[in-house]
Formats: structure tokens, C-alpha cells, sequence
């Protein structure tokens, strides 16, 4: 199915990625693992864009999880630099475009100049429509269940809320991502098969996608071969299919 063709129903309204494969990729070219990260932003930048195109409303990318701080501590120096230069370099052009940066994780552990710069960020783009690009940074799943729960149980203790009325809801709107709709098409690239602790409360229902293809080969080509195994599929909800055809 060409993607171009594909339903505007059969879109996902949000896609989540975990962007793998950056350090083989330049390890398989004999260059250093930060000449993968640097090569991997020409795919953030194409996947963008792609979202844009496609009519996707929200796009959260995991870029930097809370076990990445154990890898050697030049590729994570690296990374910070990475991070601060691409905040200087992106940010006018997504602006322009209508795109609008969330930064979702434990922002404590980073740079205080890094920690201004996310914050300008999404500070500009606040007001931006077009599209929502949730960036997980030093953030892991585990940890942002734990963090609402320690938000509800706050409010519980403070009397401003009453633990036996909390239901689903109530408890996604302490979470990282209130208030957006949840994951529906969640890719890894790299070849791993494994969700690796991200968005554990977002990707309840979402349709996995795992493709070999090391994250800076990732391209219009590869995306929207995602999408077009995505609007193939039928999503149930617990539903027999005869339901959701009566649904339908």
C-alpha cells in the first residue's frame, strides 16, 4: 500500500520511536560511535517531516534513556554536545515549520546551560499546532509511573484527592504525557526486539514495529513502510473482529 494512499483514519495519531542502531552503524564504517549520533539527526530531521506530511500529530522519540548514563563517558560527552548543538542549529527551522518541542524525563542530572536551552525550546514553541515532538530525555517508564504516583499521592495526602475515586484517566493525567492521545504505532529500528522500558504506561495498546534498519538509514521509505503494516492491521481492543467491522 503506498502511503500516500493510506485512509486518513489509518494514520496514527501519535508515533513513538526508539531510535536505535547510531553506534553500529558507525562502528560498521570504522568511525567513532559520535559520528553515528551526529548522522542519526538527518533521520530526526526526515522523520519530522515525514510527520508533518502525514498528518501525524504527536511524535515522541526516546533519545536518551535513563540507563544511558552508564555508557562510556565520552559517547555520553559527546551526546550532551550533540544535544546542545542541535538545539541551537533545529530550533528556528521546527519553529518555523509549526513544530512544538516537549522535553519528557529527568532534566535534573543535565547541564544547567543544557537545561536552559530545552526550556527556551519549548518555551518558543509553545504555541506551535502543526506538530508535537516529545523528546525523552534521561527518562525511562519505570521511573514516570513512579513519578505519577508519587504526584497522586500527594494530592491524596494534601485532601485533594480522594485514592478510591482515581481511575485510568485520572492517572494519565500525572503522567509525562497528559492530555495527548495515546502511542498507536510504536517503531525500533536497529533490529532489537525489545521495548526497553519505554512509555510503559503509553504503549498499552500501540502496534509494535521493529525493523533491522540501523536508525540513520531511516528515511520517507522506511517510514512509510510502518505505516502501511500499521493501517493493514486490525485493532481490536479486546474486540472480536466481527465487532469492530459492526463498529465500524
Amino acid at each position: 500500500m503506498a502511503t500516500d494512499s493510506i485512509p486518513v483514519l489509518r494514520v496514527p495519531r501519535h508515533l513513538a520511536i526508539i531510535m536505535d542502531g547510531n553506534g553500529r552503524w558507525a562502528e560498521r564504517r570504522r568511525r567513532p560511535r559520535s559520528f553515528g549520533h551526529r548522522e542519526g539527526q538527518k533521520a530526526v530531521r526526515a522523520t519530522v517531516e515525514f510527520c508533518r506530511r502525514r498528518g501525524i500529530g504527536v511524535l515522541t522519540l526516546f533519545a536518551f534513556s535513563s540507563e544511558n548514563w552508564k555508557r562510556p563517558e565520552g559517547e555520553v560527552g559527546a551526546l550532551m554536545q550533540l544535544f546542545l548543538h542541535a538545539l541551537d542549529r533545529e530550533v528556528d527551522e521546527l519553529h518555523a515549520n509549526g513544530v512544538r518541542i516537549r522535553f519528557i524525563g529527568d532534566l535534573a542530572p543535565f547541564s544547567p546551560e543544557l537545561r536552559q536551552r530545552m526550556q527556551r525550546a519549548a518555551e518558543r514553541t509553545a504555541g506551535n499546532e502543526a506538530l508535537v515532538v516529545n523528546v525523552a530525555v534521561n527518562y525511562g517508564g519505570r521511573w514516570e509511573i513512579v513519578e505519577a504516583a508519587r504526584t497522586l499521592a500527594a494530592a491524596a495526602a494534601r485532601g485533594e484527592l480522594d485514592p478510591a475515586t482515581l481511575d485510568e484517566a485520572g492517572f494519565a493525567d500525572a503522567t509525562c504525557l497528559a492530555g495527548q492521545p495515546p502511542v498507536d504505532l510504536f517503531i525500533r529500528t536497529g533490529g532489537e526486539r525489545r521495548i526497553s522500558n519505554f512509555l510503559l504506561w503509553h504503549v498499552a495498546y500501540a502496534e509494535l514495529y521493529f525493523t533491522d534498519t540501523l536508525w540513520p538509514d531511516v528515511d520517507a521509505e522506511v517510514l512509510g513502510a510502518a505505516l502501511a503494516d500499521y493501517a493493514s492491521r486490525e485493532r481490536r481492543y479486546g474486540l472480536t473482529s466481527a465487532q469492530v467491522r459492526a463498529a465500524g
